[in-house]
């Protein structure tokens, strides 16, 4: 048994076939399982070719044919007589390939009003003209909302009417991706599918081809996996109500954002904007423009060919853009297969066959089969005509042109046309040209101009290019340096060794003379292979020459056959091996395969002396053939990378030419460096700065360069000289290394304000131990001219550097090769390792091309001094390049064990690129005023030396100066002074001056703020102070200082810079030297207090200890309740005492009562728990029991609230709340809020004090234990109030032993009045409650209303807030060592207002001689603390 969809019989049916068999079966054709259909399917197969929901198997691939330019003959009339005939062509062209439109379509959150936490992400269609909105089946599924079978009647394009069975959806909303504003939605109908290209979703790669709409590539978000589940139809206003557009030129595409968010609507690619539309007809009637042949009565009037030249000017822009673009190798990412792509494969497989002389033949893969192409002769003769011009000026080039034409008749890659088929309608000229290679001297290439256009068509229009089947030249590299012995050789005539079908040779015809003279006529031939310049022979070359090696299988060895299919960059073969056995084997399988398709390989080059015997010496490639040249991929290349064969090592050879100094020739020379490896990636950022320099400054082409930029540019060309010095060795691993027992692949990435970049590097370790890193790769890319921050940056290195890993690890072929990513940017790691919180589309969309490739766990920091990739982010010049670390790694990279991972710290809540849940609307109004900048300053002194550099700026810019890059000097920073008090007091004084200005010599009015100032102007315009000192020998600035106010920031500026000055002294001395420098700051007592109360350094001086208003009492305090139900403990002591001949230390504990203000004290053996809990039960055993105990966090006490906790864990409530016993403790520090029991452990002090004056040598338990009770009887008889102390009439003075001897073991009184006659009752029970109650109404009246007043801290202060920076107070510490801390919590009281803090506070200890810091959470009073900062 096995599923259908891997059914081999029901494989090879077509998909017409396929469809028909599940419908009449009556499958599903979302699971082809039975008993259901599709529209209720919950298993659907995601189809792996379109990712829709539907099996693979039943995936169709439409093709949408393209119909050729239409020509009947017949409706020309061929009387040549006739001169008034018109010549009517009708172009039908429909775009074929991959889609270039992009549509309103937005990614959107759906959700039901019941369920609003529920969403389901779905793209939606923003439809204007449907009056209906739709929803997909399969999400109207996951979305709990109400539902009603319906019937709809649906019109569209192809049907007018159509009735459709569906569901009828209610209460349902939606939002944007990134937005939080819900919007209702209509009624919504279900379907099974909604018709949209999902190739139509604009992303930000859409918006970075359009220059208007480049501002919005951070705000589309990145493609997501998910349905197109939504149309919204016109019946929605709010989805549909454009809130912003942004428009460009004409047929341009536009942007709009609604409600939901951006999308772009129309043409997504630049270059296909001038293409031609559906059913344009063209009439044309002109003279004919050709050189005149034939005589002049047989002119005709129509033109047949037309040329079009696009030419476009390169802009500064288009370097930047090319400069700054990030590295991408053609195969790093996904490389899209197009439909067109898919045809060229079909046609090359069918039509490929090998000819009896061993020739592989394929034909020429046409868009359409057999094109009917018009008659182009008349456009070769005038080609040749021009060809024939150039070969009688130029005797060489004339001898090199026969020479090669003679050769490719000789070998019968092209033939002469029978002259019986010299009239067949189907064919078509092409003409032909030469070009010298540059760096193969005397050697020319005819190339056949199959772009040639004639009546708006060309043969390569009509071909099919293929998909890109060349390996890429950065593979073939990287491979070539994996095993010590190295080869190199080339494919003999690629191209011609591959011929043409003959049906399709007459496609290829061309003009020329029989044996190359030109005094004959010319003759018609054809070229029976495939020729250089037509679009299709690359790819049927390469396809050819991959098919003949899987020819080989069975025959030859699989490393020949992979030889050639991934060892070659077009017909340049390079390959390495770890023996010259191997290499042999290899040379000699690799010649025999290709002998099999009449190919020769020759021109081999190897490093072994061993393997250049066993090849033939024919074979051999000459000495001028030794560069490592990979085909005509730079025609200029000045610079390039050259492989030393004997030393086998990279080598730079370097010949520069005579550029002009100016941008062109800096351009030229830049762009002419040949490194694909990025050996000298550093050096070349160097170059590539300059050049950026100079198209950011706008310095025309050929402009010469700034006196600033040209010895940057003269340091860098003789930087060029030594590059040669700079040598590679080829091999990844020396000779001498043993076997590999792992392979890793060591990624870095760095990013600084010049540039980022990335290096790669491959680390072996031997089984003996042994370790070796060689740099494999390395990019270096300029910093954009846009401002953007650095993890911006350090984020585009990560890709960078990702990229390049998914290069090396596909193209090297190493099985298990570790990867390892490092990056000195905590920021980007954060960021990797979020899976909470949502970033900024240009963040989100690199971490999720990061993450596509790569795990978190495989990201490490690194220093900056141990990160290679910094020479990349900013340059090296030749000779720290040569110096540096560059090509072979880190130092650590050599150790046997990397370094141990770091702790990634969570991504910060204020970081910017964060995306923000709330938003708000802010108005703002602008005021360009240069005195508003001066408050993005902090210091005076660097405000007046900005100011006197931008008023050096504006005179070098008017030439009224040299330009320098001198510091500022004294004058120049006195000028900035005067220039900027001058600002300040034409803003605050304009009236005053005014005054001043009109009335010389009288004062102003009587109630100006500058009536007793006597102001005045001096001969700088300056606003100063008159006074009584002008007759003083002082400074004129001192004696007539500058005024200026005091809400100024310049003033706080000022005041700020002076106290400074006087090193934070006090308010007097300040004033005084803000004085004796001319300033006179109106108000200024003020302004100084203020500074000096706000300046962090003055408070960490002299600031005292927060304070705050006395608490409330608290309850417990201000209710009656029996003695000893509410206390507050402590524990006081050591007492020596002997037992025995050994003396040891007993303690006190003390109970307070926090109502009756009763003491007792029981005596401890030691302070731990288990003597605590014993004085505790005897306590409750003679007192009654205890709801609360209040104390300080002993550890005793702390141990004995956790020992309650632990038993009452496992008892009933009734039985907890009979002998609960709950324990509140103040925070550490904090004795003053144990006042009422602190208080009373000084008078037990004073009173044993006096009894243990005798006694105190003798002092046994038994005799303190006597003591403490006597003491305690003391305590409890003094007095609680001082009402009717002196009063001998009086009653007597109210003390707690009132209450606690009578206090009964019920807590409630009985029920009753009782009066005072129950004295002298016989009952005495109603006698003690007659006393009880007696006691409790003094308590009230003579006690409890003396405590109302507050007799310290009696004003509320502010509040501490969470992130105010404080110093911990330690009195054991000089102030200067106190610790710095941040409030991390704070909690108020019942009033609100804060009384204790939750501190942090870092503590460093040495751990084995190095330090560590760990954080520590502390609980303190605000009494303990000093704030410096406070949190804005």
């Amino acid at each position: 048994m096995h599923p259908l969809q891997r059914c081999r019989k029901f494989v090879e049916k077509t998909v017409e076939d396929r469809i028909k068999f599940v419908y009449a079966e009556r499958l599903c054709f979302g699971c082809l399982n039975t008993g259901h259909q599709s529209k209720a399917c919950n298993d659907k197969s995601t189809c792996e070719k379109c990712q829709r929901r539907h099996p693979t198997c039943l995936h169709d691939d439409k093709f949408k044919g393209k119909m050729s330019t239409t020509f009947n003959g017949d409706d020309i009339s061929k009387d040549k007589t006739d001169t008034k005939e018109i010549a009517a062509t009708t172009n039908r062209v429909i775009q074929e390939g991959p889609s270039t439109l992009t549509s309103a379509i937005i990614p959107v959150w759906v959700s039901s009003t019941k369920q609003p936490e529920q969403e389901v992400l779905v793209y939606a269609l923003l439809d204007t003209q449907s009056d209906t909105t739709f929803i997909l089946d399969e999400v109207a599924q996951n979305l709990d909302t109400n539902k009603e079978n319906v019937r709809l009647r649906l019109s569209t394009m192809s049907t007018k009417s159509t009735v459709i069975p569906c569901q009828k959806l209610t209460e349902l909303q939606v939002r944007g991706y990134d937005l939080e504003k819900m919007i209702p939605l209509p009624p919504l109908f279900t379907r099974e599918f909604i018709p949209v290209d999902r190739s139509h979703i604009p992303t930000s790669e859409t918006a970075l081809k359009w220059p208007h709409l480049e501002q919005l590539a951070d705000k589309i978000p990145p493609p997501l996996d998910c349905e197109v589940g939504l149309l919204i139809g016109y019946n929605c206003q709010q989805a549909l109500l454009p809130r912003e557009i942004l428009s460009g030129k004409d047929n341009y595409p536009y942007a709009q954002r609604t409600d939901l968010g951006w999308s772009i609507v129309g043409c997504s690619n630049p270059a296909k904007d001038y293409c031609d539309t559906i059913g344009t007809s063209h009439r044309i009637v002109v003279r004919q423009v050709t050189p005149a042949v034939q005589p002049a009565i047989q002119l005709k009037r129509e033109v047949h060919f037309v040329c079009k030249t696009q030419v476009k000017e390169i802009h500064p822009t288009d370097i930047l853009k090319v400069l700054e673009s990030d590295f991408t190798e053609h195969t790093t990412d996904d490389n899209q297969v197009s439909q067109e792509d898919l045809l060229f494969l079909s046609k090359v497989k069918e039509g490929i066959r090998q000819r009896e002389d061993g020739h592989y033949e394929l034909p020429l893969p046409f868009k359409s089969d057999n094109p009917h192409l018009p008659d182009n002769k008349r456009s070769a003769v005038h080609r040749l005509i021009s060809l024939e011009r150039r070969l009688r000026r130029n005797e060489q080039y004339y001898k090199d042109y026969v020479h090669f034409m003679n050769d490719i008749i000789t070998r019968g890659d092209a033939e002469k046309v029978p002259e019986s088929e010299l009239n067949n309608q189907i064919s078509w000229y092409i003409p032909h040209h030469g070009v010298y290679h540059p760096h193969k001297p005397g050697k020319i290439r005819v190339v056949f101009d199959c772009s040639a256009r004639f009546q708006e068509t060309s043969l390569n229009d009509h071909l099919l290019t293929g998909p890109d089947l060349t390996n890429t030249l950065i593979g073939v590299l990287c491979r070539f340096r994996k095993g010590p012995v190295a080869i190199m050789c080339d494919v003999e005539r690629m191209f011609h060794q591959f011929h043409v079908t003959k049906e399709h040779q007459n496609y290829l015809r061309f003009l020329w003379w029989d044996k190359g003279d030109l005094d004959s006529k010319p003759s018609v031939y054809r070229m029976r292979v495939h020729l250089f310049g037509a679009a299709s022979s690359p790819g049927c070359s390469n396809f050819g020459f991959k098919h003949l090696a899987s020819q080989g299988h069975g025959k030859f060895s699989e490393e020949s056959i992979k030889f050639i299919q991934r060892s070659f960059y077009v017909d340049d073969g390079l390959i390495s091996v770890r023996s010259p056995a191997e290499a042999i084997c290899l040379v000699e399988e690799s010649r025999a395969l290709c002998r099999t398709g009449n190919l020769r390989l020759h021109k081999f080059v190897s490093n072994d002396k061993e393997v250049i015997a066993a090849i033939p010496p024919e074979e051999l490639a000459k000495n001028k053939d030794l560069d490592l040249t990979l085909g005509e991929l730079h025609i200029e290349r000045a610079l390039g990378v050259q492989w030393c064969v004997e030393a086998d090592e990279f080598q730079f050879r370097v010949v520069v030419k005579e550029n002009p100094l100016t941008r062109r020739g800096v351009l030229s020379t830049v762009a002419s460096v040949f490194d694909p490896l990025g050996f000298v990636a550093p050096f070349v950022l160097l170059g590539k700065q300059i050049l950026q320099t100079l198209c950011r400054d706008r310095v025309s082409w050929d402009e010469a360069l700034p006196a600033h930029i040209l010895p940057q540019w003269e340091s860098w060309l003789r930087g060029l000289s030594h590059l040669a010095t700079l040598k590679i060795p080829r091999c990844y691993l020396p000779s001498s290394f043993g076997e590999v027992k792992q392979y890793e692949l060591h990624n870095f990435s760095d990013a600084s304000t010049n540039g980022y970049g990335a290096c790669s590097y491959l680390r072996a370790i031997s089984k003996t131990g042994q370790i070796n890193c060689s740099l494999i790769m390395g990019k270096a890319r300029v910093a954009p001219t846009k401002l953007t921050t650095i993890p911006r940056l350090e984020l585009s290195s990560a890709v960078t550097s990702v990229r390049n890993g998914d290069v090396i690890k596909r193209e090297l072929e190493i099985e298990n090769l570790q990867e390892y990513y490092w990056t000195d940017s905590k920021v980007v790691l954060g960021y990797l390792n979020n899976d909470a919180k949502r970033f900024h589309t240009f963040v989100a969309n690199r971490i999720q091309r990061i993450r596509s490739s790569t795990n978190p766990e495989q990201w490490r920091h690194v220093s900056s001094e141990n990160n290679p990739a910094d020479y990349a982010s900013r340059g090296l010049s030749a000779v720290q390049l040569k110096e540096s670390n560059w090509l072979k790694g880190p130092d650590f990279l050599f150790q046997l064990n990397l370094p141990c991972e770091e702790k990634v710290r969570a991504v910060e809540t204020d970081d910017p690129e964060l995306r923000k849940v709330h938003v708000h609307t802010v108005k703002t109004k602008e005021e360009n005023s240069l005195l508003n900048r001066f408050s993005k300053f902090s210091d005076w002194s660097r405000t007046v030396r900005a100011v006197a550099r931008l008023k050096r700026f504006v005179r070098e810019s008017r030439r009224l100066q040299p330009r320098t890059n001198e510091a500022t000097n004294l004058a120049e920073r006195r000028e900035a002074e005067i220039f900027i008090i001058k600002l300040v007091q034409e803003e605050a004084f304009t009236e005053e001056i005014k005054t001043v200005q009109l009335q010389k010599g009288s004062t102003l009015n009587k109630h100006n703020k500058l009536h007793l100032l006597n102001a005045f102007l001096d001969k700088n315009n300056v606003l100063r102070v008159g006074g009584r000192l002008s007759q003083s020998a002082l400074h004129h600035d001192i004696k007539h200082p500058a005024i200026l106010p005091k809400k100024a920031h310049v003033s706080a500026l000022l005041v700020k810079h002076h106290h400074e000055r006087v090193h934070h002294q006090g308010r007097g001395m300040t004033m005084n030297e803000v004085r004796a420098n001319g300033i006179w700051i109106l108000g200024c007592g003020n302004v100084v207090s203020s500074h000096i109360y706000k300046c962090v350094k003055c408070r960490k001086y002299r600031r005292t200890t927060e304070t705050q208003q006395m608490a409330d009492l608290p309850e417990d305090r201000t209710e009656t309740s029996p003695p000893f139900t509410y206390c507050g403990i402590d524990c006081f002591g050591p007492f020596i005492v002997k037992e025995g001949r050994k003396e040891v230390k007993r303690y006190g504990l003390l109970f307070t009562c926090l109502c009756s203000r009763a003491v007792h004290i029981e005596t401890l053996d030691d302070l731990t728990t288990d003597a605590f809990m014993n004085a505790l039960r005897t306590m409750v055993a003679i007192r009654g029991p205890v709801r609360q105990l209040r104390c300080d966090q002993g550890t005793n006490f702390i141990g004995a609230r956790r020992e309650f906790s632990e038993l009452l864990k496992g008892m009933d409530q009734e039985r907890q709340r009979a002998i609960g016993c709950e324990f509140v403790m103040n925070v550490p520090s904090a004795s003053h809020m144990g006042g009422v029991w602190e208080r009373q452990i000084r008078t037990i002090r004073s009173i044993l004090t006096v009894m243990l004056d005798k006694s105190a040598s003798r002092l046994d338990t038994t005799t303190l234990r006597t003591f403490l009770y006597e003491t305690m009887a003391i305590i409890n008889s003094r007095p609680l109030s001082v009402e009717h102390l002196h009063d001998p009439t009086g009653p007597e003075p109210l003390t707690p032993n009132h209450i606690i001897t009578m206090k009964s073991s019920v807590i409630l009184p009985p029920p009753g009045e009782f009066c005072k006659e129950d004295l002298y009752l016989r009952k005495r029970w109603r006698r003690v409650q007659f006393l009880a109650n007696e006691f409790w109404r003094r308590w009230k009246r003579e006690y409890l209303l003396n405590l109302q007043q507050r007799q310290k801290w009696p004003k509320a202060s502010q509040n501490s807030q969470v992130d105010d920076i404080v110093i911990l107070r330690d009195d054991n510490l000089p102030r200067n060592e106190w610790k710095l801390a941040r409030v991390v919590e704070t909690h108020p009281g019942t009033d609100g207002l804060v009384r204790k803090l939750k501190l942090l506070v870092s503590n460093t200890t040495l751990d084995k001689g190095k330090p560590h810091t760990r954080l520590v959470y502390l609980e303190r009073p605000i009494h303990k603390v000093v704030t410096l900062l406070q949190a804005t």
